[in-house]
């Protein structure tokens, strides 16, 4: 017998209601936001942050990132604050940016994997805000989806996920974004902010506000906990396996028929004839565009019946740096 359907509904004051309802008995919601649809608990509350890891598949030694209102509700978190990381905070908040800070004690050490720093972001789409604000809580919220797979930006993608892990899901309608949030971290010890994860604010916005980041953490290993949500080397992925090749030429004729193909930018009819399935992230190589349409279109191919995906390459600026790394990732096997 298949398992019911979970319940979804558009953002008014009921479901709302409902939801924060749901959150405060410790319950897991389905949330709209500008990056992805998040899967969210009370943060504050360890039994409700296990049903996350649960719903998910996720192992626990990859940290949740927790979203609040705004700056007010994270000094609440977070035990100390460098001058930078408020900058930020005040500039890009609320939006597409994780903070990933010291943490207060009463941030459990199952949201943060037993890590003594804890990622904050307040994020921009008014239904996670009125959500928010009407169930009084931090909410840890990864991607709505199983894990390691392609995360959800509509409301159908979550149910088509998780099915009945989770029974509400707020349907606040397609991701503006597209794409994660961005991971800054501070270090304790001073020195450079760290660049953790590219994603849905250009790293080139956060070093003309406050200076240069690197580019931080390597790839986490199995078994061993990540500096920040999204570090393992696969991850994001499709179940078709997926490859990255620089130009359509390299899959041959005999091959095309078994292959669809992600490509980016204008298409020669020639050159990109005889694919199983072709979904374009932007015929005028625009980059927001591709974020908004890239997990979309790749759970599209996904369901193409295709033997495997080829990703064509985009711009390593701006949010190419993030479209990128999902692809990277989502290749790796």
């Amino acid at each position: 017998m298949p398992s019911p359907a979970p319940t979804i509904l558009p953002p008014d004051a009921a479901a709302l209601a409902r939801a924060a309802a749901l959150l405060r008995a410790g319950e897991l919601v389905g949330l709209p936001t500008e990056t992805v649809y998040g899967l969210a608990a009370n943060a504050l509350d360890p039994g409700a942050v296990a049903k996350i890891f649960e719903a998910k598949k996720r192992p626990f030694f990859d940290p949740l990132i927790v979203h609040v209102p705004g700056l007010a509700e994270a000094e609440a978190l977070a035990a100390s604050w460098p001058g930078a990381a408020r900058k930020l905070a005040e500039a890009f908040w609320p939006g597409p940016l994780t903070l990933v800070l010291p943490k207060r004690p009463v941030v459990p050490d199952l949201v943060t994997s037993g890590l003594p720093r804890v990622a904050l972001r307040a994020p921009a789409h008014p239904a996670a805000q009125a959500l928010l604000r009407a169930c009084g809580l931090p909410l840890a919220a990864p991607s709505a989806n199983r894990f390691g797979r392609i995360s959800p930006t509509t409301a159908r993608a979550v149910a088509e996920e998780l099915g009945d892990a989770v029974p509400l899901i707020l349907d606040g309608g397609p991701c503006a974004v597209g794409l994660e949030s961005t991971l800054v971290a501070f270090p304790e010890e001073g020195g450079l902010p760290l660049l953790l994860r590219a994603g849905g604010l250009p790293r080139e916005e956060i070093e003309a506000l406050i200076g240069p980041v690197l580019l931080g953490s390597r790839d986490t290993a199995e078994g061993e906990a990540a500096a920040a949500p999204g570090q393992l080397p696969s991850h994001y992925a499709p179940r078709t396996p997926l490859r990255r090749i620089a130009t359509a030429a390299e899959i041959p004729a005999a091959r095309r028929a078994a292959t669809a193909l992600l490509a980016f930018g204008p298409l020669g009819v020639e050159e990109f004839a005889g694919f199983a399935a072709i979904e374009n992230l932007s015929p005028a190589s625009d980059l927001r565009e591709a974020a908004a349409r890239f997990f979309t279109l790749l759970r599209t191919l996904d369901h193409s019946g295709a033997e495997e995906i080829a990703a064509l390459p985009v711009p390593e600026t701006g949010l190419g740096l993030a479209l990128n790394d999902r692809l990277r990732r989502a290749a790796h096997r």
